[in-house]
């Protein structure tokens, strides 16, 4: 995935400023997907619109750009939404941090895995009273929304984290005395 991929889906929902869109990754798009700072933003919004994906839209007071998607901007989102890659990049602290934990004295590793279930249960119980109101709010006979879906893949991702660290716990405690 990248920055362009990310800005291309954001301006499908509606044009936006690039504070705007900075505020959308600051929230739960950065915490949960995916991370980009204005830094970041600003430069990757002017090589689309030079590439012919956004335009700029208007441009308010102060100078503020509002940058729009076009048709090409949609054809390119909808490529590479569609495209599922034989191979992705993985870059997992979590799982590399196991890959290594051998490094750790048991007392540590043990410490490490009650951690990791621990942020799990708490982010668990941020998310499900959030997944539960979206679920009061939403009229059945409308299309679930697509926040509904991704914080469903947040609880399920957390719900297997946490169900793996204490699995995990369980091993360790069954071969390396407390």
């Amino acid at each position: 995935m990248s920055l362009r991929h990310a800005l291309l889906g954001l301006l499908a929902q509606g044009p936006a400023s690039g504070y705007d869109l900075t505020r959308t990754f600051d929230g739960s798009l950065g915490r949960y997907a995916w991370q980009a700072g204005h830094s970041r933003i600003y430069p990757e919004l002017n090589k689309m619109a030079d590439a012919g994906l956004v335009v700029v839209d208007e441009t308010g007071p102060r100078g503020r750009k509002t940058y729009a998607l076009t048709d090409d901007g949609r054809t390119e989102l909808r490529r590479w939404m569609l495209h599922w890659p034989e191979q992705t990049t993985v870059r997992d602290e979590t799982v590399l941090r196991m890959f290594l934990v051998q490094s750790l004295e048991p007392d540590d590793a043990r410490r490490l895995l009650e951690g990791i279930a621990e942020h799990c249960a708490r982010e668990l119980q941020r998310l499900r009273p959030l997944m539960d109101e979206l679920d009061a709010e939403h009229d059945p006979h409308e299309p679930v929304p697509f926040g509904r879906l991704a914080g469903e893949y947040g609880v399920r991702q957390y719900e297997a984290v946490h169900g793996w660290a204490l699995w995990s716990l369980e091993r360790l405690a069954a071969t390396v005395p407390s």
